[in-house]
């Protein structure tokens, strides 16, 4: 968890350097598979992650954020409603720290769209992947490509972004939906990981209901 790392611009260099480590071997890993897809296409069938937008999380993040985010994250989820695609929200607890999965401090503010019908994760590591069932989630909907939001950005979306590369799906954050300590780590992590906007994500998934 990066929660805490608001501030200090010796930490920013770090996450920066580590996060292009991070995208340079990824691509040296998935180039040659992703090469082997485009020959291949497989119709696309989305999902939208919603991450840890909860309020114990959210008085970490930069004002600036917290203040625009989400908003986007709303228009994300209604544009998979009215696709009629699947919205999988995500929770973090530490087994000692908390918050306590019965707190307020849990939960997601009622400000954000999510519904109880909406598959419920809730995780103890960073990837939203590791010792959960998000995956066999996705399985059981035929799920091959994933739209991340919430936050953080340098920590808990960015470790499920590359749970999901391994995973072999084809992943995109989300510009604008996206929260950290500080909002040029925002900005960092969108610039560098190539993240789709409204528009594109419109198109997107238009072409995955044909």
């Amino acid at each position: 968890m990066d929660y805490e790392l608001a501030g200090a611009g010796g930490t920013m260099i770090r996450i920066v350097f580590q996060t292009l480590l991070l995208v340079v071997s990824t691509l040296q890993i998935f180039t040659p598979m992703i090469a082997a897809q485009e020959t291949d296409p497989e119709p696309i069938k989305p999902a939208l992650l919603v991450i840890d937008v909860q309020n114990h999380y959210i008085a970490m993040m930069d004002p600036d954020d917290e203040s625009k985010a989400p908003q986007m994250i709303n228009g994300a989820i209604w544009l998979f409603r009215q696709n009629d695609l699947p919205v999988i929200r995500i929770y973090h607890t530490d087994p000692q720290w908390g918050p306590p999965t019965d707190s307020e401090a849990f939960q997601f503010p009622a400000t954000i769209n999510i519904e109880e019908t909406d598959p419920q994760i809730i995780k103890n590591y960073p990837s939203a992947f590791v010792k959960t069932d998000l995956q066999r989630v996705l399985e059981d909907r035929e799920v091959n490509t994933l739209f991340l939001c919430g936050l953080s950005a340098t920590g808990c979306v960015l470790a499920t972004y590359f749970g999901a590369l391994e995973r072999e799906y084809d992943v995109f954050m989300i510009e604008g939906a996206l929260m950290s300590p500080e909002t040029v780590q925002t900005k960092m992590i969108e610039d560098v990981l190539d993240s789709v906007g409204w528009s594109s994500m419109n198109m997107i998934l238009r072409g995955a209901k044909n």
